[in-house]
């Protein structure tokens, strides 16, 4: 595959994962406004979020042994299908059951797109250009949270908050039609179909593989630290540390930004180095800013001035982490790299929905469940690759990558 093609399929994979995030993103300008609609509280309307990422991460461990049995492509437009269904019914909803029931079956659906993407990567690349693809693909796909929120309240002023899921539902359908089209199919039906004792022997065999899930550890805590974020920043940034609600959105985005940039900055370093070194080198610096952020607040020097640059780069350093994480547990997992990559997605966005709910959980008027749960989330990940993976890292710390 030439260097075109490899970006196209960048683009195409990256244009199918961001409905995860639009989903996520886009409607929270629209809380208040549809909470009043379905007659119920806003923090009740806010679990929907909860309920879909439930059953996102119930979505890929389903149909990633089904991508491996029946092959990438007709669950990959299955799950769309059902995304854009789910999308249009979200339009009509009157009360606060059926909101969650569609958001749920939204999730499911998306949760058949996403797990196809890393797979669809990894049966085209393994080693270094899987790690590139996919850094293509991170950058790409950062944009969608930048973008979601200001898309969510356009729409909203444009109209009421089911134009959102209306908008959800019309890029599900632009989706379908251009995968349909354009993404050829990287791995067939297989003759060998495992039954559903095998699918359950092959979750376990992931679980089992010592250096994988020191692999899926530091990603699933990486990503459960910005989730972190993502759910302490509101308060922090405008109440606790009185940022304006005009400037909230950009010191927001520089997140995304700075991920994006560590993408392509991966990317770069891969011609010199491993995807393993990488990874370490983003934990590292993740795992340092989570420090800096804890001192900050414990020596009463936080602010804003202090603790969103901070922020940025402990959130930025998914572009380094998630890529080379990614590429070199899949790198193990050839035969049934959706499977992998089902477990793999669920276990992060349980982390991710973990952390979220313990930053909220304390009620606490300060920075400190916030910046813990940071801190505590990339020691977790560090350790866990450190502990479960560290003589395949050494063995790995050369110029030329070993296989596997």
């Amino acid at each position: 595959m030439t260097t075109l093609s490899a970006r196209r399929l960048a683009l195409l994979v990256a244009a199918n994962t961001a409905l995860a995030p639009l989903a996520i993103d886009a409607y929270l300008p629209a809380m208040p406004s549809l909470a009043a609609s379905i007659g119920a509280s806003v923090p009740h309307t806010e679990l929907s979020l909860s309920v879909f990422l439930l059953g996102f991460a119930l979505g890929q461990l389903i149909c990633g042994p089904l991508s491996d049995r029946f092959g990438r492509k007709p669950v990959l437009m299955l799950g769309l299908g059902v995304f854009f269904i789910a999308s249009l019914a979200l339009t009509q909803v009157g009360s606060l059951a059926t909101l969650w029931g569609w958001r749920f079956v939204q999730a499911l659906g998306g949760g058949a797109c996403v797990v196809n993407s890393a797979a669809i990567v990894r049966d085209r690349f393994s080693g270094r250009e899987a790690a590139k693809v996919m850094s293509t693909m991170v950058m790409i796909l950062m944009m969608a949270p930048l973008v979601a929120p200001a898309i969510g309240s356009a729409l909203l002023h444009l109209a009421d908050w089911w134009l959102i899921f209306l908008f959800l539902a019309v890029y599900a359908a632009f989706v379908l039609w251009l995968l349909g089209r354009y993404l050829p199919e990287t791995h067939g039906r297989d003759p060998q179909a495992p039954s559903a004792r095998q699918i359950l022997g092959n979750y376990v065999s992931v679980l089992r593989h010592r250096e994988a899930m020191g692999y899926i550890g530091a990603v699933s805590m990486s990503f459960a630290g910005m989730f972190a974020f993502i759910t302490g920043s509101p308060y922090l940034y405008m109440e606790h540390y009185g940022l304006s609600t005009t400037l909230y959105p950009f010191v927001f985005g520089a997140n995304i930004l700075i991920m994006a940039s560590s993408s392509r900055l991966n990317i770069r370093l891969l011609k010199t180095r491993t995807p393993q070194q990488n990874l370490l080198l983003g934990l590292g610096v993740q795992l340092t800013a989570g420090l800096l952020l804890v001192a900050m607040v414990a020596t009463g020097l936080d602010s804003i001035f202090t603790i969103a640059p901070l922020m940025v780069v402990f959130v930025g350093m998914q572009g380094l982490i998630s890529p080379n994480a990614m590429s070199s547990m899949l790198d193990h997992f050839p035969r049934m790299s959706a499977t992998a990559t089902a477990l793999q997605g669920c276990l992060q966005f349980t982390c991710g929905a973990v952390s979220g709910a313990l930053v909220g959980a304390f009620e606490l008027a300060s920075a400190w469940p916030t910046v813990l749960t940071m801190l505590g989330a990339t020691l977790l990940g560090n350790v866990a690759v450190r502990v479960l993976a560290g003589r395949a890292l050494k063995n790995r710390v050369g110029p030329d990558e070993a296989t596997s």
